[in-house]
């Protein structure tokens, strides 16, 4: 392919479907080569990539656990082999243990927390220790962590997981102020219309809520994979002076009383 080289990369953790895969076909769309990552479906992974090539850029499908910090290396490694650049991380791999009752802490242990921030929050800061000399040498150099409004209001499938997310956020503040001229920023979805929640609560349920939020909320909308795909690409591409910022996307959801 001619002057790949000259492409923008990007790299977008949990890529296989949902959220990071609409993320890796509009950047595609938009000519940058992709490198997409996921903990097990890498079938689906590489269905993407190929999507994402039609485009006219070059897809990179890598199975890797983003807790695990060798995983996180060989991904920064074999990226870089390929295309000699990083532009842009969005750490969108995220995992929970559903236990909507936040009052039950018996549905919680230890190692269900270490789990989850293993994935939620040590991933992420592992992917930016390893990617962070290879975005210092980009002309326009970004991360943006894929967080929610469960780590703003306390709110979600857990403790657990609304825990490591306000955690994740602090994080984003902090390597904002610090990681410069890398600039941090946070996407925070509340509802996301797509495969992932609908499985983890069921048809009947996941219609209810997104029918009440619809009808609810300022907007009266929920967020999908694409529009939360959109912010990111103009956290990376449009808003240049920008970092540090929580942008939450959940249709006006976090203005109730």
């Amino acid at each position: 392919m001619q002057n790949s080289a000259k492409k923008p990369v990007a790299i977008i953790t949990g890529a296989s479907r949902g959220v990071g895969a609409a993320t890796a076909l509009l950047l595609a769309s938009k000519g940058w080569n992709v490198t997409i990552t996921c903990s097990s479906t890498i079938k689906e992974a590489k269905e993407v990539a190929k999507a994402c090539e039609t485009f006219d850029v070059e897809a990179l499908a890598i199975q890797a656990d983003v807790s695990d910090d060798t995983d996180c290396k060989n991904t920064i490694e074999q990226t870089v082999k390929k295309w000699g650049r990083i532009d842009a991380l969005i750490n969108n791999a995220g995992t929970t243990k559903f236990a909507w009752d936040h009052s039950n802490l018996d549905l919680l242990d230890a190692e269900d927390f270490q789990k989850v921030y293993g994935v939620n929050l040590i991933g992420p800061f592992q992917m930016i220790k390893a990617s962070k000399e290879f975005l210092m040498k980009s002309d326009n150099p970004s991360i943006t962590n894929v967080s929610s409004i469960a780590g703003i209001k306390g709110i979600g499938s857990s403790l657990a997981y609304a825990a490591s997310k306000g955690a994740l956020n602090t994080m984003t503040i902090s390597m904002a102020r610090n990681l410069g001229p890398i600039r941090v920023n946070a996407i925070c979805p509340g509802f996301i219309d797509g495969e992932w929640l609908k499985v983890a609560l069921g048809e009947d349920l996941f219609n209810t809520a997104k029918t009440n939020l619809e009808s609810s909320v300022p907007l009266k909308s929920v967020a999908t994979p694409e529009t939360i795909a959109e912010s990111i690409l103009a956290f990376i591409s449009l808003n240049k002076n920008a970092t540090g910022q929580l942008l939450i996307l959940d249709g006006g959801h976090h203005l109730s009383l």
